[in-house]
């Protein structure tokens, strides 16, 4: 079994075809499930952000990626030569790697933004809750928000200003100098349109106007920013009265239409109008940007700003690397470790059978003693068997760590445990062959640093 990971990114796709392969939080568990009808597919877990779209898999071959990439042809309705030339695939400990520098921040538009490490939380999450994981999955996502975590407590690649919602409002301040005396328009209550809004405030917007399908979010927004709440209803007559617009919804199909901008211009006659939007797929037609004194942008648009802001961030890049290359050995160890996991299972299940076979010999002997007394005894033998047991399974794993197979040979020969045992190993520590589906095995991969909270 093999892992793999194949998907489009701001670096290789264009916003065009982001859009098309966008996939929506509640449509993202039926995508997942369908893909797992796949007899080749064991587990999935899908990334879907505005820069990304990525499909991590466990698949039973190595040519099995090829159903991934036919599946998203499928959904998107981009011909499969067409999408060969803009996705990636990593496979093995190269996919490891690269979700962990995704979840860090090393591999987005605004180098080291935090939002991912939430996206990524978020996409396991529903993967998990649609059991479109399994113990491999579960575990290398777990780690890989661990090594987020401590990326951003051990280094600064997240401190400062530095974002998309603030590199729009930077762009509108470009366009109109200042944004003293100005008002804005926030189409979509999430977090890059909080961020963006209090990058606003903080620039002296006058008036923010907020409209979202979820009432909780524009509540908690008015609040924090002394916004005013506006129903979908009237936002072509917000529109007439804002200087800057910042759209980033979970829509599907545009919000903003260059007929209704036509009108709102009618009225607005040659009084500028900034629009940013940030939204994948895109909240306003891009033919909008056809119509006189309206300036649009897409989230594509914002790359200059955000790369010029770079340079504080990027001298913590190599502390994130160490983290990273550190954590993926971690978890390339703790893979190699799963081999002893079949041995040790049959370890325990012999010493196991001689306690049961011990216990029910001396049990009827022991009939003269009280309950509590004979299950004192009982524990007892349980507790020595054990004990016997500890120092066996560590050596084990540590032998399995280390490329001692021959080792774990000899451990098998001596116990007597040795028929059977040596198929369900694994074949190599490439992440996704063979591994043995241990619930308890996830716990083998997880280091202590990346579990922390």
């Amino acid at each position: 079994m093999h892992l793999v990971v194949v998907g489009v990114n701001h670096n290789t796709a264009s916003v065009d075809v982001r859009e098309c392969l966008a996939v929506d939080e509640c449509r993202m568990g039926e995508m997942l499930s369908a893909l797992k009808q796949h007899a080749c597919i064991s587990e999935a877990c899908m990334v879907s952000t505005c820069n990304r779209l990525e499909i991590y898999a466990v698949t039973r071959a190595k040519g099995d990626d090829e159903t991934l990439l036919k599946f998203l042809s499928e959904y998107s309705g981009i011909p499969l030569n067409d999408l060969e030339y803009t996705v990636y695939r990593k496979t093995g400990h190269h996919a490891i790697r690269h979700l962990f520098e995704v979840v860090c921040g090393l591999d987005s538009m605004a180098l080291g933004e935090t939002h991912i490490l939430g996206q990524i939380r978020s996409a396991y999450c529903i993967a998990s809750e649609h059991g479109t994981t399994d113990f491999f999955l579960d575990g290398l996502f777990q780690h890989a928000i661990g090594v987020g975590k401590r990326a951003r407590t051990e280094t600064s690649i997240s401190c400062g200003s530095f974002s998309i919602g603030a590199a729009a409002v930077d762009l509108a301040k470009f366009v109109f100098g200042s944004l003293r005396g100005h008002k804005a328009l926030l189409l979509g209550a999430g977090k890059m349109s909080g961020l963006a809004a209090k990058h606003l405030k903080e620039n002296g917007i006058e008036k923010v106007f907020i409209c979202s399908r979820t009432p909780e979010k524009v509540r908690r927004l008015v609040k924090e920013l002394d916004g005013e709440a506006i129903d979908a209803a009237h936002i072509e007559e917000a529109l007439c009265k804002v200087d800057v617009l910042i759209t980033s919804t979970s829509a599907n199909e545009p919000i903003v239409t260059k007929e209704l901008m036509q009108r709102v211009m009618s009225v607005r006659q040659t009084s500028p109008i900034f629009i940013i939007d940030i939204a994948v797929p895109r909240d306003v037609e891009p033919e909008v940007a056809e119509i006189e004194s309206v300036f649009l942008y897409n989230i594509d648009d914002l790359q200059f700003l955000v790369q010029r802001s770079r340079s504080d961030r990027e001298a913590e890049v190599g502390k994130v690397n160490e983290i990273i290359e550190e954590e993926t050995t971690a978890f390339m160890v703790g893979l190699k470790a799963l081999e002893a996991v079949p041995v040790i299972r049959q370890l325990r299940a012999k010493f196991d059978s001689v306690y049961i076979s011990e216990w029910e010999k001396c049990s009827a002997k022991l009939a003269h003693l009280s309950e509590k007394d004979r299950e004192c005894v009982r524990k007892a033998i349980k507790s020595a068997v054990t004990k016997l047991t500890h120092d066996p399974i560590l050596r084990m794993k540590d032998y399995a760590a280390n490329d001692s197979s021959s080792k774990l040979d000899i451990v098998q020969d001596i116990f007597g445990i040795k028929e059977g045992s040596g198929e369900q190993r694994a074949e190599s520590g490439e992440p996704g062959r063979d591994f043995p589906p241990a619930a308890d095995s996830v716990v083998c991969i997880r280091s202590n640093k990346s579990t922390r909270t």
